[in-house]
Parts: structure tokens; C-alpha cells; sequence
């Protein structure tokens, strides 16, 4: 049967794979060097002469798992790797191809850059390309919406379910078989614990007793995501998980500085600004904020735009009763405020303003947004189940857009406590605002860019902040502390109904780029300043 499983994925993939050569010409030759050029090469290094030499050798290891789930990501992102590259002739376009795992521009909407391709798959590759939302739906089969299962059809042309660990199996078998080499090395109990959970988890696709491991791992200084974890690829349903692989080692002096606010989020979710039904779960305590930096990103979470920070697991029920862990990525978040929030801020924020724009809000205000993923509602309190499953698809940008928020909400709130002295509430505001045109530019087809303009439409209606006649904007503070409080609200509320007709109203009307901000993106784009990062990394960039 798992041969059969496997001959029906390998034929859909190959059909997923449309046929399309870039035309050889100068025009279209320049064009893909400049997309190309608008991701600014960043090293993932850091001096690792600190740890032990069995710690150094767990690194390569992991290094080798996380390439195989990057190959696992491509299948789902697009198809057969190796077959698209061979059909494009133009280096740059190659290059653009592998940034953006497939022949679809994530940072442009899903636009193809490769002549001769259509429109991205909604569901990428998770489901049959010919497959209607009416069909699925009419389907009776009570895996359909895990995280974990591929949808392909079987000779007869009936959809099938069948489980990553099948659909996968070689990936998975190899991958564990490296977790547990890692794990024999391994000297602290916490990570020799969860990779040997996570090798099972991949043979069995149960990822619970995992992620619970993973939350127990407290006082290790490498850290590894590994698996399928977010759902943002399948952006029809929301229901499939990507794989992708983080590797990073600890900054315990910073990790140092955040331990504090943990034992706080009792009380900040008791705050929240919504009526008591709302705010009535209790974020779990046994968590913990650390920073890192990273070494290796793969999959999932190197395509397109790069992850600077980290928030796991999803799981709602591990949310409830442990809370979730907040991983700071401190090297790939100044790289990306040194070479593009920064320069942004200085184009479109007014000059009186600019004092504001600081790493150090940046931190904060990327940092709380992945707090927040673990605070608010996880269950509706109207009888739907768990919000994620309410919401569908609305899910992702609803959520992104309230983590944006109540990270802006509990960083006021702190520094109203005394509890953040850095600077000043004002410079987080400011910041944030800024970060908007930065993150717009990945487009306002993912669930982040939806999240911004959201976010941005909502603002501009309470007059949060005012754009001027020499093309700057000027953030109003008590208008802005007003709007953050209101949204998060409006939010929550919609969240914890599971109100998906108001959450479809909400992001098909304002979920839209307007005519300004795409002024405002060109410009920044004529400037030359980098959209995005790109990694160098790997053993020989460490050192390995």
C-alpha cells in the first residue's frame, strides 16, 4: 500500500511541475539580476569555540536533517526541484527560483517569474491541483484537515489521505535516524530528550509528546525546529503544515534579560482590554524567552522573506497548559534593521521623528509579537472549537495581525509597569510604524502582509498617524496608544467567536494594498534598498 501511496504522489507531483523555460534574452536577464540584487547577503556565523566538541559535531549533524527537510519543502512549495531548475537557463532566474523555493515570487504576491507558469496552486502541493474547495468539503474523511496529511487522488480518481510519514517516508526515516545520532551525543538531558521524541514523532506523525519534550529543553545551548510545523504555504484551507529546520545556539547574556517577563503573562492576559469571556484562558508559565543566533535556516522558513523570530508550539492545547517558547533570532533581526528599517525610517518617517526608530524597540516589539502568538484565545467561547479551525483560512492573517498588536499593547503596558526602561513607549510606536513599509514589500498575499494592511487601514481611519505634503509620515501618539487598544479588542472578539464571516468581511476589505502604499513602496524600491535577506551559511561558513 505505501508503495502505491508513493507512486500516486510522485505521478501528481510531476503534473504540479508546468512546464516553463525563461526566454534568453537581455531584457530578461537584467530583470531576474535585480531581483536578485534585492536581497542583501547576510553570514550566519558566530563564535562557537564556547561549546563542547560534542556539542560542535551535534551542529553537522543537524546541518545534514535540516537539508532533507529543505528537500521535503520543495515537494510541497512546488514539485520536483531538480526538473524546474533544469528548465530555466538563466542563472539569475535560478538563483530566484531557489530564494523563493519555486517559480512564484513570494515577496510580489505569488506573481511567476518563470514564463510559461500560472498562478500559484493555492494549496501549493498539498492537495490536487484540479481538487475543488467543494469537493474537500463534501469529502467524508476525518483526516482531511490534519496538519499532517497530503491529499493526492488514487487510480480511480478518489482523493486519499495519506500521512506525512508515509507520503515521506524516506525523509522522515533518514531524518530520525540523524536525530538520534545527534541525541547519543547529546550532554544535556533536555535536548538528548526531545530529539529522540522528534525522531519518533516523524515515524508516527504524533508530534504532541514532542513539542512537550521540546518545551522541557530549558537549559541547552543548541536549540533545533525541526519537522512540519506552520501552515502559511497552504493558503486554501490553512489546514497543512510546511517543513522547514532552524539550528541555533544561545546568547545567554540576552537570553539573561528576558527571563523576567515569563511569569508576567498571567497578569498581562487578565489586562487585556476585552470583556472577561475573552481573556479568560491562562497562558501557561512553564515557558521561557530566550535569544540566539542562528546558524541554519531550511525550508519552510528560508523562502522568501526570513523568519526573525519564533513562537512554538502551535499546538492550542500545549498553549493552555504550558505555554509556548519565544526564540529571538538576534543576528537576522539586526541585519535586517541595519539594511532595511533603518534606511526606510529615513525615507518616510518625518525627520523630527527619526530619533525613535532603535534595534532595541525593533527587539522588543518582534520579541512580544511572538508572545503574543501564545496569549489571547486558543478556544472560541461560542462552541466552534478551536479558533484556528473557526476561522480557516482568516486564521493566519487575523492572528498575525493580533500578535502585531497586542505585542504593541504589552510593551506599553510594561514600560506603563516600569518594567521596560530602555527608552520610551514612543520609540516602539514609531518603530512599529516603520516596520510596516518594510514587511509591505513581501507583498499582500501572505498572511503577514494581510496582517499589515489590516493594521495599516485600521490606523489611517483613526488617524493614528498623518501623512505631509513633503511624502513623510508623522506618528500620533495618544491616537496611535488609542487605535492599538481598540484593534486588539475588535480582535480578540472576532477570535474568540470564531466569527468567520466577520474575519472574511474584515480581511477581503481591508486586507488590500492602497494606491499610497504602493507609491510609497516604489520609491523605497527606486532607493535600491534591500527588500530582503539571503543566508551564506553552512559548516564551512562556521567553521565545521
Amino acid at each position: 500500500m505505501k508503495r502505491f501511496y508513493l507512486l500516486v504522489l510522485t505521478v501528481v507531483m510531476a503534473m504540479g511541475a508546468i512546464t516553463g523555460c525563461a526566454p534568453k534574452t537581455d531584457e530578461y536577464a537584467e530583470t531576474m539580476k535585480a531581483n536578485v540584487e534585492k536581497f542583501k547577503e547576510v553570514t550566519l556565523t558566530t563564535d562557537l569555540s564556547w561549546l563542547s566538541e560534542n556539542e560542535r559535531e551535534i551542529i553537522r549533524i543537524l546541518m545534514e536533517a535540516a537539508d532533507i527537510m529543505d528537500e521535503v519543502f520543495w515537494m510541497q512549495a512546488y514539485g520536483d526541484k531538480q526538473e524546474l531548475m533544469d528548465q530555466i537557463d538563466n542563472e539569475h532566474a535560478r538563483k530566484y527560483a531557489m530564494i523563493h523555493y519555486g517559480p512564484w515570487d513570494r515577496l510580489s504576491g505569488n506573481a511567476p517569474f518563470v514564463p510559461e507558469f500560472g498562478d500559484k496552486p493555492l494549496g501549493a502541493n498539498f492537495y490536487p491541483v484540479d481538487m475543488t474547495k467543494e469537493e474537500f468539503e463534501a469529502w467524508e474523511e476525518p483526516t482531511k484537515t490534519s496538519l499532517y496529511t497530503l491529499i493526492r487522488r488514487d487510480e480511480a480518481g478518489n482523493l486519499v489521505s495519506i500521512p506525512y510519514s508515509q507520503a515521506y517516508e524516506e525523509q522522515h526515516r533518514k531524518v530520525a535516524e540523524l536525530l538520534l545520532q545527534a541525541a547519543g551525543l547529546a550532554e544535556d538531558e533536555g535536548l538528548k530528550n526531545y530529539l529522540e521524541a522528534r525522531a519518533q514523532a516523524l515515524l508516527t506523525d504524533d508530534y504532541q509528546p514532542s513539542d512537550y519534550a521540546w518545551m522541557a529543553m530549558k537549559q541547552s545551548n543548541i536549540d533545533f525546529v525541526v519537522g512540519p510545523i506552520e501552515n502559511y504555504e497552504d493558503r486554501l484551507f490553512g489546514y497543512k503544515a510546511a517543513h522547514e529546520a532552524f539550528i541555533l545556539v544561545k546568547d545567554l547574556e540576552w537570553s539573561a534579560q528576558l527571563e523576567k517577563f515569563n511569569a508576567m503573562l498571567p497578569d498581562l492576559q487578565a489586562g487585556l482590554p476585552v470583556p472577561a469571556a475573552y481573556k479568560a484562558e491562562t497562558p501557561g508559565i512553564d515557558a521561557d524567552m530566550n535569544v540566539y543566533y542562528a546558524l541554519y535556516y531550511a525550508g519552510d522558513c528560508n523562502a522568501g522573506s526570513k523568519t526573525i523570530a519564533i513562537n512554538l508550539p502551535n499546538d492550542p492545547e500545549i498553549h493552555v497548559s504550558v505555554g509556548s517558547r519565544k526564540l529571538q533570532l538576534k543576528n537576522s533581526m539586526k541585519a535586517k534593521f541595519d539594511n532595511i528599517l533603518a534606511p526606510i525610517a529615513n525615507m518616510l518617517i518625518d525627520e523630527s521623528q527619526r530619533h525613535h526608530i532603535k534595534f532595541d524597540a525593533f527587539f522588543e516589539n518582534t520579541t512580544f509579537h511572538e508572545v503574543s502568538h501564545g496569549m489571547g484565545v486558543k478556544i472560541t467561547i461560542t462552541g466552534k472549537g478551536p479558533m484556528r479551525e473557526a476561522l480557516r483560512e482568516y486564521y493566519s492573517p487575523i492572528e498575525e495581525a493580533k500578535a502585531d498588536i497586542m505585542g504593541l499593547y504589552l510593551v506599553t503596558k510594561l514600560y506603563e509597569m516600569g518594567e521596560i526602561t530602555s527608552g520610551e513607549v514612543m520609540d516602539n510606536y514609531v518603530t512599529f510604524f516603520a516596520g510596516i513599509f518594510r514587511s509591505s514589500r513581501f507583498g499582500a498575499s501572505s498572511a503577514h502582509g494581510r496582517a499589515n494592511m489590516l493594521t495599516l487601514k485600521y490606523f489611517a481611519d483613526r488617524e493614528a498617524f498623518v501623512y505631509q505634503d513633503n511624502g513623510t509620515y508623522l506618528v500620533n501618539f495618544e491616537l496611535m496608544r488609542d487605535a492599538v487598544y481598540s484593534l486588539l479588542a475588535d480582535i480578540l472578539m472576532v477570535q474568540g467567536d470564531g466569527n468567520y464571516e466577520e474575519a472574511k468581511r474584515w480581511v477581503d476589505a481591508d486586507g488590500i494594498m492602497t494606491e499610497q502604499l504602493r507609491q510609497d513602496l516604489e520609491m523605497v524600491n527606486a532607493a535600491g534598498i534591500p527588500v530582503d535577506i539571503v543566508f551564506k551559511q553552512g559548516k564551512d561558513v562556521l567553521g565545521l
